[in-house]
């Protein structure tokens, strides 16, 4: 999606670590018109009318997936990564590493809110090593529902997690896969749409 790589280019940064910061637009200050238009080139990619729920984890691809959610008139839900006293019954859950915090966090879901019946599409902001997707897929999975599939907008393609998702068969669109990111040089994948 070029104006989300416009954005990338123009307004992001390239942190110690290889972090890329996009937080004036995409996960922390949000821009409602582009997280709208992202829905858009997801819903070119997969079949909206078979998809049942929008899953994602907490807390910055809560945004996107609630816009998409709305967008096409969905049910969202998301994974939380603390227990909270209001959770009744049981859980499905998923231990991950995050990359972002560099430690371990357990995905949670209430099965009240997730069934076998449910068409799963996965909707997440950043993919870094794949780690929270993998998580989430575990959580689908481990509700017996079916994966539809999974959008993301920026994948560090990098780091691997995308290709290792697509060579197992995941149907997966990322909307701006990055392919090296030094301070004023963020290169992107070359892809055929």
């Amino acid at each position: 999606m070029q104006e989300l790589k416009d954005r990338i280019v123009k307004e992001g940064k390239v942190l110690p670590g290889n972090i890329i910061k996009v937080d004036g637009f995409l996960n922390h200050r949000i821009d409602t018109g582009l997280m709208d238009r992202i829905a858009v080139e997801f819903g070119k990619h997969f079949n909206m009318d078979d998809v049942t729920m929008i899953l994602t984890a907490e807390a910055s691809g809560i945004a996107l997936a609630a816009i998409c959610a709305q967008h096409f008139g969905k049910s969202m839900i998301f994974a939380k990564k603390a227990k909270s006293d209001n959770i009744e019954g049981g859980l499905y859950q998923s231990d991950i590493f995050s990359y972002t915090y560099k430690k371990k966090v357990t995905l949670l879901v209430s099965k009240e809110w997730l069934s076998k019946d449910d068409k799963v599409l996965i909707i997440d902001d950043f993919m870094a090593n794949g780690e929270a997707i993998r998580g989430l897929c575990e959580i689908v999975e481990n509700a017996g529902a079916s994966l539809v599939g999974i959008g993301c907008a920026v994948e560090k393609g990098f780091q691997g997690g995308g290709d290792r998702l697509r060579a197992a068969g995941v149907n997966l669109k990322s909307l701006a896969i990055i392919e090296k990111a030094e301070p004023g040089d963020i290169v992107f994948r070359d892809e055929e749409d």
